[in-house]
C-alpha cells in the first residue's frame, strides 16, 4: 500500500538484521520523497557464525541446475591456505560458481576462518557485476585466508596455484 513501509522480517523478503537495515533507509530515502539509492532488490549476504564460520552470497549449484543456467565453478580448500593453516582452519573451503559463458560471479559459498568477514568482496563483486577474470587479477594480500578468493576464482578454471592439480577436479 502507498505510504507504508514494512522492513525485515515482516516483510518475508530476507530475514537478516543487515538486510533490515538498507531496506529501512530505502524506506526513509522514500518517505522523504528522495529516490532510493539502490536498495531494490541487492545481493544479500548470509552469514552464520560458528566455529568454522560460513558464508555465501548469490545462488546455489542447485538453484542454477533448478533455473537452467550454465555455470562453471571453483572450490580452493583452505588447507592450501597457509593463513588459514596458522590459524587451524584448513578444513575449510571457498566454493564461486561463475555464468559459463562471461564469467560472471553467481554465487560465492565458504566455510572456515573470518569467512563472515570476506564475503563483503564476493557480494561488492557481484554488485558491480565482476567476473571470475576480475576477481583472478585484483591482488590480495599475503598472508591472508582473503587470498583462497583469488584461488577460488583461479579454480574455476582449473588454475589454482597453491593445490595439488589431482585436487582441482
Amino acid at each position: 500500500m502507498p505510504g507504508i513501509y514494512a522492513i525485515g522480517d515482516c516483510n518475508g523478503l530476507t530475514m537478516l538484521a543487515h538486510a533490515a537495515s538498507h531496506q529501512g533507509i530505502a524506506a526513509v530515502e522514500h518517505a522523504l520523497g528522495h529516490a532510493p539509492a539502490a536498495h531494490g532488490q541487492p545481493i544479500v549476504p548470509a552469514c552464520i557464525y560458528t566455529s568454522p564460520e560460513a558464508a555465501a552470497v548469490g545462488i546455489t549449484e542447485d538453484k542454477a541446475k533448478e533455473q537452467g543456467i550454465a555455470y562453471k565453478k571453483g572450490i580452493f580448500p583452505l588447507a592450501g591456505n597457509g593463513k588459514s593453516m596458522i590459524d587451524e582452519g584448513e578444513a575449510g573451503f571457498i566454493k564461486i560458481l561463475a555464468g559459463a559463458k562471461y564469467g560472471e560471479i553467481l554465487g560465492v559459498h565458504m566455510v572456515g576462518p573470518r569467512v563472515t568477514e570476506m564475503i563483503g568482496e564476493a557480494t561488492l563483486a557481484m554488485r558491480l557485476e565482476a567476473t571470475v577474470d576480475e576477481l583472478v587479477t585484483t591482488i590480495h594480500a599475503h598472508p591472508t585466508v582473503a587470498e583462497a578468493i583469488g584461488e577460488a576464482a583461479l579454480a574455476v578454471d582449473g588454475l589454482a596455484i597453491h593445490w595439488p592439480p589431482a585436487a582441482k577436479k
